[in-house]
């Protein structure tokens, strides 16, 4: 009997276990790779992982009013240093990847000028991602200015790298500026062309995470299993697929 007790209590923990599940805020570049890294830590653990991606910025804000998240990752490292000044965390910020701004267009438009090209009387619209909440937006408008690129009328605000994603390739716009990641996505990588966006215009994008306190204590624990899992040889793996570079951890 005290056998059969046992055997019960174990497979209770192990249905409690498999059963658990994580919420995981990610930046809107993270889309597509970060839906690989969860089901690579879900195969190695066991815990599921919910993934709501966006803005960051107003990730941010879903955080500071109490959206059940275990876990966040950034497209900057700003939005975590806010989240951790206010009490917010469980884990210091740290720098998991470093993006790539890129001009992508699924019109022919040419891109052979980079961003100075974006004057060119052809290319009416331009998309970027809200600069107040989305940092890829941010460094877009600071590509801009290097270069001394006035087109404000031409530029059509997305929400997020995502929704800027969906004008391009709906071709809404003529031109895009996006995360590396996106345009080299399975789903994206066939579409229309791209050039990268040289990195002197603009400042490192460099992207941390941090563990949140407003799940579980359980979830709390789970959450922080996943950011270390972040810098394992196959979550470097995918994020380098990606477009991304990686920090020496």
């Amino acid at each position: 009997m005290k056998l059969l007790k046992l055997s019960l209590v174990s497979f209770v923990l192990a249905s409690s276990l498999s059963a658990q599940t994580i919420t995981v805020a990610a930046a809107a570049n993270l889309k597509y790779a970060i839906t690989d890294i969860a089901k690579a830590f879900t195969a190695q653990t066991g815990i599921d992982v919910k993934i709501i991606t966006g803005a960051s910025g107003k990730l941010t804000q879903q955080i500071m009013s109490g959206a059940p998240y275990d876990a966040f990752l950034s497209a900057d490292v700003e939005f975590p240093a806010k989240l951790a000044k206010g009490g917010y965390t469980t884990t210091p910020s740290q720098v998991y990847a470093y993006g790539s701004l890129v001009l992508w267009s699924d019109t022919g438009a040419n891109l052979s000028k980079g961003v100075e090209g974006l004057s060119d009387p052809a290319i009416k619209k331009v998309a970027i991602a809200n600069p107040k909440t989305a940092p890829y937006g941010l460094e877009a408008v600071n590509a801009m200015r290097f270069y001394k690129v006035d087109i404000a009328p031409k530029i059509v605000t997305a929400e997020s790298i995502s929704q800027a994603a969906t004008y391009v390739t709906t071709k809404a716009v003529d031109v895009g500026f996006l995360a590396k990641s996106i345009v080299l996505s399975p789903e994206m990588k066939n579409v229309g062309r791209w050039v990268e966006v040289d990195p002197k215009s603009h400042n490192i994008i460099d992207q941390a995470m941090v563990g949140l306190k407003n799940g579980t204590p359980e979830n709390q624990i789970a959450a922080k299993r996943f950011l270390k899992f972040i810098s394992s040889p196959k979550a470097v793996e995918i994020l380098r697929a990606s477009g991304y570079t990686l920090p020496k951890l």
